[in-house]
């Protein structure tokens, strides 16, 4: 081939090469900016949205509620058109409260059909809420087609509660249950090496024994029983009717069922529960009477909390300039979910997140003040620890850090509490349960069955001896439980020079037992009963800060964007839990990975082995 015809070909070959690669870059280019531009609509959320006179705001808790959302989870849900799956509480109160002085607000409705779960202590922080609203002169009403035992202690509190013809409220009281292991186990060969310090850490009785151990039993009879009385009594206040109305309409459920012949609305009205059985259409109508009715949509004229809030903030951000902020900011720091040890992943409070933040707040000139808001059952010693110190760091920088305990604070969760300068929590806050443990499986006996056989030779008596695949020694045995007893002995000597208290006193009722929020200040545990905003004022109290004179900014972790974003919005990775990464095919081990116990037990990553953990969530009724 010739020269030219050479250049000829290459010249063209290059020009179409160059115009591939530029309509990738183009592409590229574009596909960032369609991403930004969808982030940027997500999050504004549309045009600011107008706060018409005389409407109804609507409170409408949707999933879980929580102290901290997974912002990426709430990324996908709204790109995809998805119900949250979450609600942030602070939503919930800050809307409450702002319309309180709104005169453009004069009633709230309480919708409470997509609620799947909340804490009791949560429960309290949105009542209180609900009454300030109240106070102000105003009126809100509950709406459900029926009613969970959790969801129904909110509506409580509403002026007048609503049900469907075809509802009922669900209530049957606080229990603990869960499975025990040992019978499995045993048929497995798997032996389950347990290091505890405290009659009352029950936490690792689901792989010892089948039953709960009676000293188990009296402590969760003790914590259960306050809550319950606490439910009845704010049930009772709400409705206004006799202090054993939630205890004698539970015991009298059959009874008032069978002779309403079945009809779950009409006992519930019976017994007080209940102000109106209507269907949704004829609720909407009620209200409609109060606020008027909104043609367009055919139901009373009424503003979302959430389109609420957006509208105040862009009103007040307009109204006043930025606000001088050196010096006079409160960090609010939220822990919450299982404390692991490093970063920890969604609904997981990471020892390495919290301590990062917690050190920014000491770094940062602006922040006088820290709020640690905990709602969490503990897990990592070691997480815990690093958090604590970090605690430390902030009040020797002369920064008081202050506690606020949500639905629990207890083993870790209170570990990490233990240093602060005040605690406040709810008389339903499951909190204490100060104790260590640890745990070893061992699988040398069902490898054997399956002729699988473990041998060697190390060079001291301690090498290859911490193999899960040979049986424990008993020098092994003894170094983990003195680690265990010296973490125990630090927990109560924590405990006590962080709350003042003498060793043998903290040592009387720690033991690994868990207390309501009720006893537990009575013990010394807790300071305070108050939500959020009690803790936050008393912080800035002790930082001399004046009322009005400071910001309350809450500190999160960076987003890991784009990939982890990115990973959950295109695609997810389904996990499942197995040893070594081996999956369970055995029918009594994927029994066992479907349990809590499992669960949690699965997600341990202290370096040490060591934890403080509790297993302290009670189960409530669910409708839906």
């Amino acid at each position: 081939m010739s020269e030219p015809k050479k250049s000829l070909i290459r010249r063209a070959f290059d020009f179409l090469w160059g115009t591939v690669i530029t309509i990738y870059r183009a592409l590229i280019i574009l596909s960032v900016v369609m991403f930004a531009v969808l982030l940027w609509t997500v999050f504004k959320g549309g045009p600011t949205p107008t706060v018409e006179d005389n409407v109804a705001l609507v409170i409408w808790p949707e999933g879980q509620v929580v102290d901290q959302l997974d912002n990426e989870r709430a990324f996908v849900e709204r790109v995809m058109r998805e119900p949250p799956s979450q609600t942030r509480l602070r939503d919930l109160v800050d809307a409450l409260e702002a319309a309180a002085d709104d005169k453009r607000i004069t009633t709230a409705v309480l919708k409470l059909d997509t609620l799947t779960s909340a804490g009791m202590a949560q429960i309290d922080e949105l009542v209180a809420a609900m009454h300030k609203f109240q106070a102000a002169g105003k009126t809100i009403h509950a709406y459900g087609p029926s009613y969970d035992q959790i969801g129904y202690l909110a509506a409580a509190a509403a002026d007048d509660v609503s049900v469907d013809p075809n509802g009922s409220v669900l209530i049957e009281g606080f229990s603990v249950y869960q499975n025990y292991f040992k019978d499995a186990l045993d048929k497995l060969g798997i032996k389950i090496n347990v290091f505890r310090v405290g009659e009352f850490k029950a936490a690792v009785e689901p792989f010892i024994r089948n039953d709960m151990s009676p000293e188990a039993e009296r402590a969760n009879q003790e914590w259960l029983g306050d809550l319950w009385s606490n439910y009845g009594k704010h049930v009772a206040q709400g409705r206004k009717i006799k202090d054993d109305a939630a205890q004698n309409y539970v015991s009298g459920f059959r009874a008032g069922i069978e002779k309403f012949r079945g009809d779950g609305a009409a006992y519930a009205k019976d017994a007080g529960l209940i102000t109106h059985i209507e269907t949704l259409q004829q609720f909407r109508q009620r209200v409609g009477a109060i606020v008027g009715i909104d043609e367009d949509h055919g139901s009373f004229r009424q503003i979302h909390y959430s389109e609420y809030l957006r509208a105040v903030k862009h009103a007040g951000n307009r109204a006043k300039p930025k606000p001088d902020t050196t010096g006079n900011q409160i960090a609010l720091i939220v822990v919450q979910g299982e404390i692991v040890d490093g970063v920890g992943e969604a609904g997981q409070a990471g020892g390495d997140t919290i301590a990062e933040l917690l050190e920014e707040a000491r770094r940062d000139d602006d922040v006088a003040a820290v709020v640690l808001r905990i709602d969490s059952p503990g897990g990592s010693a070691w997480a815990s620890e690093i958090i604590r110190r970090e605690i430390q760091q902030l009040k020797t920088a002369g920064k008081p850090v202050v506690a606020s305990m949500g639905t629990v604070a207890a083993s870790g969760g209170y570990w990490i509490a233990m240093d602060t300068d005040q605690i406040w929590a709810s008389e339903s806050t499951i909190t204490g349960s100060i104790g260590i443990f640890g745990l070893i499986p061992t699988i040398d006996q069902p490898l054997e069955k399956l002729g699988v056989h473990t041998d060697g030779i190390g060079t001291t008596p301690l090498a290859g001896a911490f193999r899960i695949d040979r049986p424990l020694s008993d020098d092994v045995a003894a170094i983990f439980q003195s680690e265990v007893d010296k973490g125990y002995r630090d927990f109560v000597g924590g405990v006590a020079a962080g709350r003042k208290l003498e060793v043998a006193k903290v040592e009387s009722f720690a033991q690994g037992r868990v207390w309501s929020g009720l006893d537990a200040k009575g013990l010394g545990l807790v300071d305070s009963f108050g939500g959020l905003e009690q803790a936050t004022e008393a912080a800035a109290t002790l930082a001399g800060l004046e009322a009005g004179d400071w910001t309350l900014e809450e500190i999160t972790p960076a987003p890991e964007f784009p990939s982890t974003l990115l990973s959950q919005f295109f695609g997810s990775i389904s996990s499942r839990f197995g040893f070594g990464g081996v999956s369970m095919q055995h029918p009594v081990l994927q029994a066992l990975q479907r349990t809590d116990a499992a669960g949690w037990l699965a997600r341990f990553n202290d370096p040490r082995g060591l934890y403080a953990h509790c297993m302290c969530t009670p189960s409530a009724p669910r409708t839906r």
